[in-house]
């Protein structure tokens, strides 16, 4: 049996007292737990910033890299052993600026690698400048006449290059967020949530209240297959914000793609010192 204490870490937490990576936090702890998922078959990896921070607080295997560069690290750990389940966390700076570009490549690749998402939509670690998820007029301490650019929407983006998984989650709905978790991690392929996380220090508009009236959960009867629609309910803002799988598709996984790993994980098959060596003298 696997028990939420299992995965305590007893490291002080340095969040804000009602950030919203509290409950994205304890929604993961929960998923975990409730897939019976004891702490050795887990990898954590996370880049730089407040969310990122989330590996130092929870007892299980982790790796902490460079800003933005945590889904080569996670799709290298994922081919090196693929029975691991590896989940990157990360915020919405990591993730779609400094780390945009792997974004982008994780997709086209797809990995059997979940990507929590906690979008805040500002730079939280270094006090509040916009993130490219912003909206256009936010008023920060770097942008002090208004963001200029429009916010990147990454669920459209996602679609757009055929991700596999592509789902919204909220901070403040923790029961909706965990389900939506463990469709994630079960899911063969790369598994993007995007979690709205209020700001409590930095961002003063979205906060709990304002999402809670505008949030729906997508019913049973919506068709996340159907990739039209998708791009419509991934497009909603403002009034209404749609919560769920807002689009998921069928992929072979990078990994199985690897004639190599049928053999069994690399870490599991013997080596051949005398061939690596011929190889390794080719570079001297």
């Amino acid at each position: 049996m696997v028990h939420l204490k299992d995965y305590e870490n007893k490291v002080p937490i340095a969040w804000c007292p009602g950030c919203g990576n509290f409950a994205i936090f304890n929604a993961l702890k929960q998923a975990l737990v409730e897939l019976k998922k004891n702490p050795p078959e887990i990898l954590l990896i996370s880049g730089i910033g407040q969310a990122p921070k989330l590996p130092h607080y929870l007892r299980c295997n982790a790796f902490v890299g460079l800003h933005g560069r945590s889904l080569p690290i996670a799709t290298a750990a994922k081919i090196v052993n693929h029975e691991l389940t590896v989940i990157v966390v990360g915020g919405d700076g990591d993730c779609y600026a400094e780390g945009g570009n792997h974004f982008i490549h994780t997709i086209r690749r797809n990995p059997d690698i979940t990507l929590l998402v906690h979008n805040n939509q500002v730079y939280g670690l270094t006090r509040g400048q916009a993130s490219p998820t912003c909206e256009v007029g936010f008023v920060t301490k770097v942008q002090t006449h208004g963001v200029l650019s429009p916010p990147l929407n990454p669920l459209t983006l996602a679609i757009s290059q055929e991700a596999s998984f592509v789902g919204r989650g909220f901070a403040g709905e923790g029961n909706h967020l965990k389900e939506l978790i463990k469709e994630a991690i079960l899911h063969p392929g790369f598994a993007l949530i995007d979690i709205l996380q209020p700001c409590v220090s930095f961002d003063h508009k979205h906060s709990y209240s304002w999402y809670q009236e505008r949030v729906y959960t997508l019913g049973k009867e919506y068709d996340s297959q159907d990739k039209l629609t998708a791009f419509q309910k991934a497009q909603e803002w403002e009034d209404k914000i749609p919560l769920g799988i807002i689009y998921k598709k069928e992929r072979p996984t990078f990994e199985y793609q690897q004639p190599v790993l049928k053999k069994g994980t690399l870490i599991s098959q013997a080596v051949d010192s005398l061939k690596l060596n011929a190889v390794l003298d080719e570079f001297i």
